[in-house]
């Protein structure tokens, strides 16, 4: 009994050793094991819908208004010359004799034969530009699959030379033209040519600068491309959802000139003299102020759904067999996007929208040249508040659109993914924006320049052949562009699903481990493709 109590006495109260050791080992396992990330190809659940049911009342309400405006517009509000102030009534009637020959409207006529051939040139430029660049955004992926080294090394170049030319050739240009010498003088000529060409050279400083990541940035181009060249339905979708968007914006543009129309005849003191003028429902502002928000934050939806859908179908075919194609797969993430995820996808729109509308106001206000500590103080702390935002937002967006997590788990999942295999939440590779952002600027550039030499050979436009050109190498630029930042969220999204892999430690594309491998870790790092060795199946 003794014995027994003194062994009681030895242990603490409620405990057992074998108990404390299993605890232990379990307590172990749990810091180790994270929730298992891939892709979900279950039915997902809805998510984030507060904010989804806000972007339908905003919606809603945008149309309901629009449409009580529509319905009770004034149809007198076009009249106002026709209405006097009537001293019996003290109130404005309209004038019974007044004829309405000064309400005809003035339509501007081409008359002159060369305003005719200017319009003729430059809808024909555009047409054919428009219908050349598909085959010029399908061959100019396939060059950064096939040849990615070739097309990189033989436009970093031009990144310098085009804009010397254009420097070179205006200041040539205008000093033989006697309008444009005599407008611009010598003095200020000398100037801008010098301060252009210090930006050249701070561009050559830059490409020198990173030139020890042009060789990784030429694998993950040519990786990114592969991807998106398995994927191409996604050029016939993000078109059509930018459509979309275009078809939901009319009816609103039109709301709002109709909401203009909403008021009354009033009169008016001025000078000792009453007179009529029109004066506007109270409410008309702020209908215009919640379509602007309506339309500010669907177009940032729309812009996180096409991110969506890009994201959801290369993991798609990230996560497949190589002897396997996903089936349906844009039709899944369509699906997913605008559906369970879709509150998701209003959320990320609503923090874009507000850091676009906030950085805005904070560059105006920077503009406005307002002095003091507090004032820069203050415009310190609301950009390091939407970098922050902008950090937050890189990856979150791609993680919900593989795994379905809602915005803020997708947030804190990302970063600890990251976190956990090394990898920089900060830099992907940035220099591989920039190239692209280069390539596409080159193209576009020998492109005018070939549209203006043409047009010079079979038209007689004159000085006009300028703005043509000018015109037609900004649509291919557009939509250049937009091929650009497909590519460009493909590379973000093979990078999250590269995540994946590493924290699994499996090996679902040997090509991209291959490449992927080398990123950095830091900004601070210098990518060398020596020192980590990829996983292997």
């Amino acid at each position: 009994m003794g014995v027994t109590d003194d062994h009681s006495s030895s242990q603490p109260l409620l405990s057992n050793p074998d108990d404390d050791a299993t605890n232990s080992v379990a307590a172990t396992e749990d810091e180790n094991n994270f929730p298992q990330i891939t892709f979900n190809s279950s039915p997902r659940h809805f998510q984030d819908l507060s904010f989804l049911i806000l972007f339908i009342i905003f919606s809603l309400f945008t149309f309901a208004f629009g449409i009580f405006s529509v319905v009770h517009r004034n149809p007198n509000s076009s009249n106002l010359s026709s209405f006097i102030y009537d001293s019996n009534t003290t109130s404005c009637v309209k004038q019974s004799n007044l004829t309405n020959n000064n309400q005809s409207l003035n339509w501007i006529s081409f008359q002159s034969s060369s305003s005719l051939h200017l319009v003729k040139n430059l809808v024909w430029t555009l047409v054919i530009t428009f219908f050349l660049s598909g085959p010029l955004v399908l061959g100019l992926l396939y060059s950064l699959k096939h040849f990615t080294k070739q097309i990189v090394y033989v436009s970093i170049p031009f990144f310098v030379l085009v804009p010397i030319f254009f420097n070179v050739y205006w200041f040539v240009a205008c000093t033989v033209t006697s309008d444009c010498s005599d407008a611009f003088p010598l003095a200020y000529r000398i100037l801008l040519l010098v301060f252009v060409f210090l930006v050249i050279g701070i561009i050559v400083w830059i490409i020198v600068a990173n030139w020890h990541r042009v060789e990784l940035t030429v694998r993950i181009v040519g990786v990114s491309s592969h991807a998106l060249s398995r994927n191409l339905g996604l050029f016939g979708v993000l078109p059509a959802l930018t459509l979309a968007l275009v078809a939901y914006f009319v009816p609103i543009v039109v709301f709002l000139l109709f909401s203009r129309l909403n008021g009354k005849i009033v009169p008016h003191l001025s000078k000792d003299k009453y007179t009529c003028t029109w004066k506007q429902d109270s409410w008309v502002p702020a209908y215009y102020a919640l379509a602007i928000i309506t339309m500010l934050w669907s177009a940032a939806v729309m812009v996180e759904a096409q991110v969506f859908v890009i994201s959801g179908t290369i993991a798609q075919w990230y996560f497949s067999n190589e002897d396997k194609k996903p089936r349906k797969s844009i039709r899944s993430s369509l699906r997913n996007a605008f559906g369970p995820s879709f509150g998701t996808v209003c959320f990320s729109g609503l923090l874009i929208c507000v850091v676009r509308v906030v950085r805005a106001a904070v560059d105006g206000a920077r503009q406005e040249d307002i002095s003091g500590v507090v004032n820069l103080i203050l415009r310190c702390c609301v950009n390091a508040l939407l970098s922050a935002i902008d950090f937050l937002n890189k990856f979150t967006i791609n993680f919900a659109a593989i795994t379905g997590e809602a915005y803020c788990s997708s947030a804190k999942m990302t970063y600890e993914l990251l976190k956990r295999n090394l990898l920089s939440a900060v830099f992907v590779e940035t220099v591989s924006t920039r190239i692209l952002a280069g390539i596409i600027f080159v193209l576009s550039a020998i492109y005018a320049i070939a549209a203006c030499a043409i047009l010079k050979a079979v038209s007689n436009l004159g000085q006009d052949v300028y703005f043509v050109a000018v015109l037609a190498g900004l649509l291919l630029l557009l939509v250049l562009g937009f091929f650009a930042h497909v590519l460009d969220n493909v590379i973000d999204t093979v990078y999250i699903c590269y995540a994946v892999d590493r924290d699994k430690g499996e090996v679902c594309k040997q090509e991209v481990h291959e490449v992927y491998v080398y990123l950095p870790i830091s900004r601070n790092q210098r990518p060398s493709l020596a020192t980590r060795t990829p996983l292997s199946v």
